[in-house]
């Protein structure tokens, strides 16, 4: 992007809660549901005469969140009816909040938020078949969280990463799984760039963003718009666009709407809470449901075991992966060797292993524990910290551990895999080597190095790899000696 200009987003992100049931009746929510039109019942359908009820467990979800991100609790709060006419929305109206949020203020990724509320989601259209449209109501209103930051995000790097976080800490807070594959969690871009002025352009919203890559391609490719446009004097529209994945651009849905076109006001259907009136929100109480989060646990991982930001990172958003290296280092007892070992193997090799199983690479990570016992685990890496095994053997053995269990000690000596360090009986194979090699070993003692790691893989080919090349190494050093 050109340094004349300048790009400032703002986002709405929306997740689905994972609640028992949907917001404002007592259908079943369930998002792995492929049967459609199951889930429905006269008032998520908008029948007329229904009466909605305030799913409780979704307020709190919401505001455990608020709680965590540093915002304001409302005590006042209130539903709305936001009107406007479309073929997934049954009632004519959508059931959210306008004036009143659950939330207000707090910060994320060093992002600062607008606000938090909640609404109900739409059904889902689908228009693969034919010149017609089918629609699903089995997502119609499930709980929708949507979140709100300040316009304070410059690039499509620092969007994507905010978006990131965001899902890892609905995640951590067993609010939603915000898979955005499956559309639970959607991104939409509000995004403006600043002319050569400093002006601020006309913001364009791009809605529907089902993954982190086209949240950066899809800012990327409107700042470059943008730019065009106001490079050649043209302007910019403020509209509602979407993005196409395959071709990789924005195109055109529709003039943007203002908050007016909406028409909202209270719904009169739906109570108007007072939070604090409902014991289990007070703030104490929510703070004290608080899981450790995702920025405590990466900070804990570092500090209280040294390891690199990057390693952090990868436990903290595989948390399968995360308890699991903590089981497996908790009879260590502070051990930085067999500690780093442990990591190093568990990102290296074991999720490697993870990875191979294909479509049920996340379950597997699930049920870690149940392939490998993290205490099997540890008594590997203690085999490698003590020289017992090579870092062969150890690869080996792991993948045994991994497709069939067992212990490590039993797999590696009926694989022949511990290393031998009998100074004595290597003693005897290195003797016969130094006779069998007396040219390589004239070599060695007028300096040439290489010849020392011939006689080396000598020894470890005589013991079939079974020598422990460090107590080999200094065997031979003092045989030639």
């Amino acid at each position: 992007m050109s340094s004349q200009f300048k790009t400032t987003v703002g986002l709405e992100i929306h997740a689905e809660l994972k609640t028992e049931s949907k917001m404002f009746c007592a259908s079943k929510n369930d998002t792995h549901e492929k049967r459609p039109n199951v889930n429905v019942c006269p008032v998520c359908m908008g029948h007329p005469g229904t009466l909605p009820v305030i799913n409780k467990e979704a307020v709190r979800q919401v505001l455990r969140l608020g709680t965590a991100v540093g915002g304001k609790l409302a005590d006042f709060t209130e539903f709305d009816r936001k009107n406007y006419f479309y073929p997934d929305i049954p009632k004519g109206y959508q059931i959210s909040q306008y004036k009143h949020p659950l939330v207000q203020g707090g910060s994320l990724a060093g992002i600062n938020l607008t606000r938090v509320h909640l609404e109900e989601d739409t059904a889902k259209s689908s228009h693969e078949k034919g010149d017609f449209s089918l629609l699903d109501f089995n997502r119609a209103g499930v709980p929708l969280m949507e979140l709100v930051t300040e316009p304070v995000i410059h690039t499509a790097e620092q969007a994507s990463t905010f978006a990131r976080e965001l899902q890892l800490l609905l995640q951590y807070l067993g609010a939603s799984e915000a898979n955005m594959e499956k559309g639970e969690m959607r991104v939409e871009a509000n995004i403006s760039v600043s002319d050569k002025e400093g002006l601020l352009g006309t913001k364009v919203e791009v809605k529907n963003l089902n993954s982190f890559k086209a949240v950066e391609k899809a800012i990327e490719f409107e700042t470059k718009r943008h730019i065009e446009l106001i490079s050649k004097g043209e302007k910019v529209v403020q509209e509602t666009r979407g993005w196409d994945e395959n071709k990789e651009v924005t195109f055109s849905q529709r003039i943007k709407e203002d908050s007016h076109d909406y028409r909202y006001f209270p719904d009169p259907d739906l109570p108007k809470l007072q939070i604090s009136e409902i014991s289990e929100f007070s703030e104490d109480t929510l703070a004290k449901s608080l899981p450790e989060l995702p920025w405590q646990r990466r900070e804990r991982f570092i500090s209280k075991y040294g390891m690199k930001k990057e390693d952090a990172e990868m436990f903290v958003r595989l948390t399968a992966l995360g308890t699991y290296f903590e089981l497996a280092v908790s009879s260590f007892d502070g051990n930085k060797k067999l500690i780093r070992l442990t990591s190093n193997y568990i990102i290296s090799d074991l999720l490697g292993l993870v990875k191979s199983v294909g479509d049920d690479a996340s379950d597997t990570l699930s049920h870690l524990g149940e392939k490998i016992k993290a205490s099997n685990f540890a008594s590997l890496m203690q085999m490698v910290g003590d020289d017992r095994v090579s870092s062969r053997g150890a690869k080996d053995i792991l993948k045994v551990m991994f497709d069939d269990g067992g212990s490590p000690q039993d797999i590696a000596e009926s694989k022949h895999l511990l290393q031998e360090s009998n100074t004595g009986a290597l003693k005897i194979i290195i003797e016969k080597i130094i006779e069998e090699n007396s040219l390589v070993v004239t070599d060695y003692k007028n300096g040439k190095e290489s010849a020392l790691q011939f006689l080396v893989g000598q020894g470890m080919k005589a013991t079939k790899g079974s020598a422990n090349p460090t107590v080999l190494k200094e065997l031979l050093i003092s045989l030639l000696k």
